[in-house]
């Protein structure tokens, strides 16, 4: 009878042994899954603010030369706004929902911005100043969204 207790509780002790190594492993997974996830939003996220950041750079010095022809105008800001599109369905697929529709705002509220320069507007025209302030709202608006998805809260929010 004694050797049947001594093996009951040796079985007994492997299995909550291998039942607790399993719930570890199952949730250092989940939690390594979490950061692996959270790591490449942060890289898409850094990616895509460099690429609008890019756009609009590059527009604002087409808006501040007076004497650029405007199929250079148009080519320029063109390319320099291309970028972004890509990198817009990839924050589409990939980002949570408060995420894309502040990303959305902000490339349209650019993406409007561009079209003014296009078309031959000068960053001292009110049309310009209007444009460039409603892109930093959203482009403010878009960063707080990006800092609350990955658990940075408000910090940091001036443009």
């Amino acid at each position: 009878m004694l050797q049947w207790i001594t093996l009951i509780s040796t079985v007994v002790g492997a299995a909550i042994a291998t039942g607790s190594t399993m719930l570890l492993d199952g949730r250092r997974w989940q939690r390594e899954r979490l950061d692996r996830d959270t790591q490449m939003r942060r890289t898409l996220y850094g990616d895509y603010l460099a690429s609008l950041s890019e756009a609009r750079h590059t527009c604002g010095n087409v808006a501040r030369d007076p004497d650029m022809r405007l199929s250079a105008r148009r080519t320029t800001a063109r390319e320099a706004f291309g970028p972004c599109i890509g990198m817009r369905y990839q924050m589409t697929i990939t980002a949570p929902a408060p995420v894309v529709a502040a990303s959305e705002d902000a490339f349209r509220r650019l993406r409007d911005l561009r079209d003014r320069v296009m078309e031959g507007t000068l960053a001292t025209d009110p049309a310009y100043v209007d444009g460039r302030r409603s892109y930093d709202d959203a482009l403010t608006t878009l960063r707080l969204r990006m800092r609350e998805d990955l658990g940075g809260g408000e910090r940091g929010t001036r443009a």
